[in-house]
């Protein structure tokens, strides 16, 4: 019959049937940590996206705003490592469940807050419970879809970064615009406590087998590849957000452009994103440090063009699309790069990843608020981002020039 001339294997000589390889597929859990990833990446974002409304509500300035950026970066970078060994040993589904719970009580607190300085607290809180998440999703994302998808698993879950820019942080900032700021923190708290039900059904339950001792995990560090690689993480993340963060003063200050286009404006940069993020899961595995210097020097480029050409309003959409295509090339490539090479500690490895991003975000952020306030004014920011940018290509012009390992990926 038709039937079994499809479905049955041909037997050779030797009586074993042929098995044809199957594609290998990626498994559920990495598009539902993407989830998670887009309403984490949403709430860390969504303050450039209110930034008025936030310091109107809690009678403080724009740059004073800002803070509430810098501190959940401060937060990501004391909670993805200080997790990521404190909860070693625990499951993975525990783990995320539980960071989910708590960022989704901190996304709470803030909502009902009429304190600047409780709302500063509720954002380092749901920040540490971040930092725990990304370091365990990512080890959990690769584990699962294994060594042939492992850069493609990271590269579909960071792309719930590019998400959360190209839709996240617009709706809520347009929501903001409808509702108040609280009820786009009120929106995401929901959300993920939602995230948290489907996750706890699919994650990984059991625990690390073969686990490292901290000694020699700690060990894995000692090479100054890894280390250039979370440097220049640091400083060019730092960059493209402190352009980032301080985009809406620039188009309404600067660009003249109405408050209802700042949602439309993070959407060009939310496009960039999820290209950039697309882009470095696909050249991850055999151009790592090369995608991330051309990145990096695309970004510095489109940021010194930002500071004379945003006057026009065209010419500042196209190059913030640039600026986010470059930036969010980084994170998969980071955390990729900084698994491989110290592949002893792959938990603390992505931690360390995520530290470096958000260490640069806070350093970012913090002095792009400075230069606001300065005689630079609203370019001040898009100044900032390009120096550091610049500065970043330094360490990844030597981690290219260093002799790669046998162990890390060709770059």
């Amino acid at each position: 019959m038709t039937s079994n001339s499809v479905t049955a294997p041909s037997t050779p000589a030797g009586g074993e049937p042929h098995r044809r390889s199957a594609k290998p597929r990626m498994p559920i859990i990495v598009p539902l940590l993407m989830i998670g990833a887009f309403l984490m990446c949403t709430t860390e974002n969504i303050v450039a996206g209110l930034l008025s409304q936030i310091s109107d509500d809690l009678h403080v300035t724009e740059a004073r705003a800002g803070l509430l950026i810098t501190i959940f970066a401060i937060g990501m970078v004391i909670g993805a490592p200080t997790m990521a060994i404190a909860t070693r040993n625990m499951p993975p589904r525990i783990i995320l469940v539980a960071a989910l719970l708590v960022f989704a009580a901190g996304h709470a607190f803030t909502a009902l807050s009429g304190s600047f300085e409780i709302s500063l607290i509720a954002r380092f809180i749901s920040a540490v419970a971040t930092g725990a998440f990304w370091s365990v999703a990512a080890v959990a994302a690769t584990t699962a879809a294994g060594p042939a998808l492992a850069s493609r698993a990271l590269g579909l879950m960071m792309s719930g970064v590019g998400l959360a820019t190209v839709a996240g942080v617009p709706l809520g900032a347009f929501l903001g615009q409808l509702v108040g700021w609280r009820g786009t923190f009120w929106m995401l708290t929901i959300l993920t406590v939602v995230a948290a039900v489907i996750i706890a059904r699919v994650a990984p339950s059991a625990k690390p087998t073969d686990q490292a001792s901290i000694r020699s995990e700690l060990g894995a560090f000692r090479q100054v590849r890894i280390w250039l690689v979370l440097a220049g993480t640091a400083v060019v993340s730092g960059g493209v957000m402190a352009a980032f963060s301080y985009i809406q003063p620039l188009l309404v200050g600067r660009t003249g452009l109405p408050q209802w286009t700042v949602p439309l404006a993070l959407i060009v940069f939310g496009i960039g994103c999820l290209l950039g993020t697309n882009l470095a899961g696909r050249l991850g595995d055999t151009h790592a440090v090369g995608t991330f210097i051309g990145a990096s020097i695309v970004g510095a480029v489109a940021l010194a063009l930002l500071v004379p050409f945003s006057v026009a309003p065209v010419a500042t959409f196209v190059l913030f699309f640039f600026v986010g295509a470059a930036g969010l090339c980084v994170p998969p490539l980071a955390t990729g790069l900084s698994i491989r090479l110290a592949s002893s500690a792959p938990t603390l490895a992505a931690a360390s990843a995520v530290a470096a991003y958000n260490g640069g975000v806070a350093l970012g952020s913090w002095v792009a608020g400075i230069a606001l306030e300065s005689a630079l004014g609203v370019t001040g920011p898009s100044a900032v981002g390009a120096v550091m940018v610049g500065i970043g290509l330094i360490p990844l012009i030597v981690l290219a020039a260093l002799r790669a390992p046998r162990t890390s990926v060709a770059s």
